[in-house]
């Protein structure tokens, strides 16, 4: 059968030692490189999890929940790939455990086993390979990353539905990739390789061998280990790869091609280059991340950044990423604090905010820790300091503004007070039977959705900016014609300007309050139009602040190294012309102390 297969090829990804070893990004820049080679490639998650979905993890547990286009929840490794790659995934790329089992259960009370006796294998092993055939179908590569860690029972199916799969395409179009972690022991200052021996061991025990190691270690593995590794694995010395830290995730790809990894990839699977790489505007952008012109300070005001003595910072990690992404445009360092909302809530926000040059409130749920969250908005917007808010800190800013703004002390959210008399922000009934009727999302509105900006607002002007209008007329066009996409596009105007951001939420601004908010300052610069004519408010902005702006929606998710979010790219443009300001005065203030008076 594999002489006439004409599908894509297939590299699988494993991890062996430790979780968060780095698959992920490995996986992401293994799929980089062979971009810049030519090749159509694609990206598939599999976590080994009983979950349906990462939509109901804790974020302080397993990370940022990942939201694509067509309203996935999924777990945060797809973002590396969207990132990298600059694709959007669909929701099928990511298979877990619970999915797997819940639809052969469902086949087997239809029937369509005709009374077979339903196992693991092949039924649960089976599925697994048809899903990830189907995710993988146009692409030339497909790279498949299993998560956890080589030895946990819950990768058995998985494994071997790949070596299964390895026989229906034939082993020329199968690739292993081991990423496995080298521990240094404080007390004796030596890089160990047995740890990952025994994770090749492990995996050998599924009939599977790597075909390369990536070894991640704090520093270059040296060529002892190397040949150490080598005579575990069997496989040549130049398939072991070094993976040391990097200054930015995004050199990751330039060290693994500094390795020849991408050639060596490529000779393993029988391709070659259909053309020749181009890193110039990649390397312009990682030598701008490493040795930046500005340097800003930004607090991240949120709800998940704390867990003990510990800051979770893979609770916001696109949003981390997305900062990143608007400094290298900027030639910018952003270093980022983590405050804990709840931590505001003493009234001493003052003196934990004023050395920031920009303040953002990323999403979050529930009322914990909310007091804080708007006395940093209402601080932000007084002092002129730049305001990025997103999805919760939309919403909040818009308690904010009602309350000591418009005159309504006692506007709250429904999340937060169902029984506020004026909940500014609500659960819209209607709209919710409209998403339940159509199963998106249940309650939740999940995915991409179109929003109509203002001519006049500075929105249209980031945006235009970042080439964002352009793209997302031609996403807009191509959503038309998918299940589901007049939904998501609603009513636009041939007049009107339009772009899609990713939303994940419950609450959104009550239709009732925005003509009041408006008069009292407020401008809503864009909206999404239901088929019904109702208009969801979508952003806010505050023509005479340096920098406030928020959106119902997760802009972070379709930010992108090389087109960084508008939103962000604005927000750090505003952050930059703030501390420049304030290092002027500084500067002015030592001249006038360092001159001479008169007597």
């Amino acid at each position: 059968m594999s002489n006439e297969y004409r599908g894509p090829k297939y590299i699988v990804v494993s991890g062996g030692v430790i979780s968060g070893v780095g698959k992920g990004l490995a996986t992401a820049s293994i799929g980089k490189i062979l971009q810049q080679n030519g090749y159509k490639v694609t990206a598939i998650k599999i976590d080994p999890y009983l979950n349906y979905d990462a939509g109901t993890l804790r974020p302080t547990e397993h990370g940022e929940v990942w939201v694509t286009d067509d309203g996935g929840e999924i777990d945060l490794d797809l973002g590396n790939y969207e990132r990298f790659l600059a694709i959007d995934l669909p929701r099928h790329n990511n298979l877990t455990t619970g999915q797997i089992y819940h639809t052969v259960i469902e086949r087997e009370r239809r029937g369509e086993y005709l009374g077979q006796t339903v196992q693991p294998v092949p039924h649960i092993t089976d599925e697994i390979k048809q899903r990830v055939a189907e995710a993988a179908e146009g692409a030339d590569i497909a790279l498949v990353e299993i998560g956890g860690t080589i030895g946990d029972d819950e990768n058995r199916p998985f494994l071997f539905a790949m070596k299964s799969l390895e026989r229906d395409v034939g082993e020329e179009n199968m690739l292993y990739a081991l990423v496995s972690y080298l521990p240094v022991p404080g007390h004796i200052s030596e890089m160990k390789t047995k740890p990952t021996q025994q994770a090749i061991r492990l995996l050998s025990e599924h009939g599977i061998f790597p075909d390369f190691i990536i070894c991640r270690a704090v520093d270059p593995i040296d060529e002892v280990r190397k040949r150490k590794i080598t005579v575990s694995a069997n496989i040549p010395i130049d398939r072991i790869i070094s993976a040391p830290d990097a200054d930015s995730q995004y050199q990751v790809p330039l060290n693994f091609e500094s390795e020849g990894l991408g050639e060596k990839i490529l000779q393993h699977l029988r391709l070659s280059p259909r053309r020749t790489p181009d890193w110039e505007i990649w390397t312009k952008l990682i030598d701008r991340i490493r040795r930046p012109r500005h340097r800003l300070r930004v607090a991240m005001v949120g709800k998940y950044v704390e867990l003990g003595e510990y800051e979770l910072t893979d609770s916001y990690i696109s949003v981390n990423q997305s900062l990143e992404h608007a400094g290298a445009s900027h030639d910018a360092e952003v270093a980022i604090s983590w405050i804990d909302s709840r931590r505001l809530e003493a009234g001493e926000v003052e003196n934990e905010l004023q050395d920031f040059d920009g303040i953002i409130v990323p999403g979050a749920f529930g009322e914990g820790g909310a007091d804080g969250v708007l006395q940093a908005i209402r601080y932000a917007r007084e002092s002129g300091v730049p305001y990025l808010g997103l999805c919760y800190g939309l919403q909040m800013a818009v308690v904010e503004y009602a309350r000591n703004v418009a005159g309504m002390p006692d506007a709250s959210s429904a999340e937060i007070d169902p029984d506020a008399p004026n909940a500014v922000i609500d659960i819209q009934y209607n709209q919710r039977e409209i998403i339940e009727e159509s199963r998106y999302g249940g309650t939740m509105r999940l995915g991409g959705y179109a929003a109509i900006l203002r001519r006049d607002s500075l929105l249209v002007d980031l945006y235009e900016r970042q080439g964002r209008i352009e793209d997302d007329a031609y996403r807009i066009a191509r959503l038309r014609d998918l299940p589901g996409g007049s939904f998501r596009i609603g009513v636009i105007l041939d007049s009107e300007i339009a772009v899609i951001e990713r939303h994940r939420h419950r609450y959104e601004v009550s239709p009732k309050f925005v003509d009041l908010l408006e008069e009292y300052g407020l401008v809503f610069s864009g909206f999404h139009r239901r088929d019904d004519g109702t208009k969801l408010m979508e952003f806010i902005e505050l023509p005479d602040h340096p920098f406030f702006l928020a959106t119902q929606a997760h802009p972070e998710f379709k930010s992108r190294l090389e087109q960084p979010s508008p939103l962000f790219y604005g927000f750090i443009e505003a952050s930059i012309a703030r501390s420049t300001r304030k290092q002027e005065r500084e500067d002015r203030a030592r001249e006038e102390t360092a001159s001479p008076h008169p007597n």
